[in-house]
């Protein structure tokens, strides 16, 4: 399965280290197969946009997803992919960038000749072959009309759920100071983490990894300083982690205040089982197994 990971820090610039696949080669071999990509996204102090992100199929060398990246953001966005839909290559790896903003995806959506025609003029925005680029190009066809991210966010995933094939549409999006995320239908989960400064204890520094360590993460800062952290599955021990509802969306302000709406309640007019998604689909969407 994808790993997501967002990191919202609010108004400062926090340093991190990041890698994003640090499994020694033993579990790798465990797991039922190796990533497709690995990347990260972060902002510079002006608020540019910063990717870095590699495809990695079986053959490649791996090095550069358990290399460490020291960054400074205010917001983070990660992302581990195993591949459902396009090929493995540069422009299918997530995150995804459109006008200064940031987009990781983990599921699947079917029927994308009729999602392309709904995104119109905004198709020449895609470079890729994925339904996540897609997905993240009419959200910014509908940012644009609106001028509202969350409410662009809310309409496309609408649109989606109502008009085709989905299996999942969980997303992490971040711009320079905000942070959203969302958890669409049932069969992914996404957890949230408001955490104090120094974590749980008051005193320790961050300290996160996924499953298998596919997404780990450190901070100093966070010794000091608040933030607020969404991912797909619980990364430490602190007890303060939750799992967004199905159909929530959560929102992450510049102050670290968090709004969490129930804007999809209803299931997929047209959902996907995993039977349905081909081999390919369905490694890329069953969970990963206990490490």
């Amino acid at each position: 399965m994808c790993r997501l990971f967002g990191m919202s820090a609010g108004r400062e610039l926090v340093s991190a280290t990041f890698w994003l696949l640090e499994a020694p080669d033993s579990l790798a071999r465990q797991s039922r197969r190796e990533p497709d990509g690995t990347g990260l996204g972060t902002f510079d102090a002006d608020g540019r946009p910063r990717v870095s992100k590699q495809p990695l199929a079986a053959y490649e060398d791996q090095c550069f997803a358990r290399e460490a990246r020291e960054v400074s953001s205010r917001t983070f966005v990660a992302h581990v992919r195993y591949a459902s839909t396009g090929a493995v290559s540069l422009q299918n790896t997530h995150p995804f960038e459109i006008a200064d903003r940031l987009f990781a995806h983990n599921g699947v959506i079917g029927e994308l000749e009729r999602l392309e025609h709904e995104l119109g003029d905004a198709s020449g925005l895609v470079h890729g072959d994925t339904d996540s680029e897609r997905f993240f190009a009419l959200i910014s066809k509908y940012i644009g009309e609106t001028g509202e991210i969350g409410e662009a966010i809310v309409r496309a995933s609408r649109w989606i759920a109502d008009q085709l094939p989905v299996f999942a549409l969980n997303l992490v999006l971040s711009t320079a100071s905000e942070l959203w995320a969302l958890r669409y239908p049932d069969v992914h989960e996404l957890h949230v983490l408001r955490r104090a400064a120094g974590g749980y204890s008051g005193r320790r520094h961050l300290e996160q990894a996924s499953a298998r360590s596919s997404v780990r993460v450190r901070s100093g800062d966070l010794a000091r300083r608040p933030a607020v952290v969404v991912a797909s599955e619980p990364m430490d021990e602190d007890p303060g982690w939750w799992a967004l509802e199905p159909g929530q969306l959560l929102h992450v302000d510049r102050d670290l205040r968090v709004t969490v709406t129930h804007p999809l309640p209803h299931a997929p007019a047209h959902p996907l089982t995993l039977a349905e998604l081909g081999p390919k689909g369905t490694a890329s969407q069953a969970p990963a197994a206990p490490g």
